[in-house]
């Protein structure tokens, strides 16, 4: 009978989940589904509170203030006070209408495609050239990285004094004998977008030229070495080796080149102003919204413009993204194991 006792008190302990070791009550293992729950719950809590920062800052100073934007653009407002003079789509219909706004996307697109054409291949021979073991090799990164790291308003001060009518660069030319160069190169609108690019290739090479130098030492030696013995020139290897690894890099760049060049704004406003950026032919989309939101009062409609710049910048990155930057991102993203 005391045996029969002790069996059924022992299964009894099993079904409440303990096991009697040395005459000590233990717990027993949780199971495999029970442990795969807390690790989902402790991820899920790890995520929440790494990303939760950056999710309430990104909704506080980019989401919001675009829905607020998009709030305003339906009204006709002046910068204070309620906004009650509701006018619907009007400032909407009046922006893709408006023969000075078709003007200056015309520019951002000219903007787009020079820096692209100018900047690209430049930054690549670049970046050749300095992933050479060459004497000084440091140095001369630095020197070409310099201008990215100064600020847009020394930039603008800076060549918006030098190249005047009466500034430094004709003086020059003047001195050296070739006055016949000499030009007016903020006013002229056959010239004045040159200067512009001229001051943004300058300006933003470096940030390419590091880009593509982090993307040459990403690529295996050996794969170099290997073409050599082979008997491949040095072009050779650039077109079939270098530029085909060194694509996701380009693609990458390509698509913060765009975006940058679609929010042109600083550079522009600070060197030609938001009048004569529209004579010279150099205005873009922000100097448009600033010069008739900001400066000629209606609020309502500069938001409208913000709005419209916003869904150009959405649209171009996520076509760029579905067909061009989709092969990179392929294999970027990883199930979770199950």
């Amino acid at each position: 009978m005391s045996d029969t006792l002790g069996t059924a008190a022992a299964v009894g302990r099993e079904a409440q989940g303990t096991t009697r070791v040395g005459g000590t009550a233990q717990a027993a293992s949780p199971t495999p589904s029970a442990r795969k729950r807390r690790s989902r719950a402790l991820m899920r809590l790890e995520i929440a509170v790494l990303s939760g920062p950056a999710i309430v800052m990104f909704l506080a100073f980019v989401i919001f203030p675009v829905a607020l934007a998009a709030f305003y653009g339906f009204f006709r407002w002046h910068g204070y006070g309620p906004a009650t003079d509701f006018v619907g789509l009007n400032n909407y219909k009046l922006i893709l209408t408006d023969p000075e706004f078709q003007k200056v996307l015309w520019h951002n697109l000219q903007i787009v495609v020079l820096s692209l054409v100018i900047q690209g291949p430049l930054a690549i021979v670049l970046a050749l050239l300095l992933n050479q073991k060459i004497r000084g090799r440091a140095a001369i990164r630095i020197l070409i990285f310099v201008p990215y790291v100064i600020s847009e308003v020394i930039v603008g001060t800076g060549f918006s004094l030098m190249l005047q009518s009466s500034g430094a660069v004709n003086d020059l030319l003047h001195n050296i004998g070739l006055g016949f160069l000499a030009a007016d190169w903020l006013s002229d609108p056959n010239i004045a977008i040159w200067s512009l690019m001229g001051i943004i290739s300058w300006k933003y090479i470096g940030f390419a030229v590091i880009l593509m130098l982090a993307g040459l030492q990403s690529i295996p030696e050996e794969l170099f070495e290997a073409a050599a013995i082979d008997g491949a020139s040095y072009w050779q290897i650039q077109r079939s080796i270098t530029l085909p690894l060194l694509g996701p890099t380009i693609r990458i760049w390509a698509f913060l080149s765009i975006i940058g060049s679609l929010q042109l704004f600083d550079l522009v406003y600070i060197i030609w102003g938001q009048y004569i950026a529209s004579t010279a032919g150099t205005s873009t989309m922000a100097t448009y919204m600033v010069a008739q939101g900001r400066t000629a009062g209606n609020y309502g409609y500069g938001s409208a413009v913000a709005v419209v710049m916003f869904l150009i910048s959405l649209i171009i990155a996520l076509l760029y993204q579905r067909f061009i930057l989709r092969r990179d991102l392929q294999g970027a993203v990883t199930e979770g194991v199950h």
